[in-house]
């Protein structure tokens, strides 16, 4: 029996990605903004208070 034809296909090696993938000149992809540590610290704080308020609604 030849065990090279069962199974999956082996996929393609070392071809080219064509001429979309990383052409020179081409904008480079920003990251946001990371918040710093007070616009993290303000936006937990808000959301504890309205969890903290829906759940005196609740009750």
């Amino acid at each position: 029996m030849d065990y090279s034809k069962s199974g999956n296909p082996k996929g393609t090696r070392h071809t080219l990605r064509g001429p979309d993938h990383a052409q020179k000149g081409a904008p480079k992809a920003t990251t946001p903004p990371r918040e710093t540590k007070e616009q993290l610290l303000a936006r937990m704080k808000a959301a504890a208070e309205k969890k903290a308020a829906q759940k005196e609604d609740k009750a």
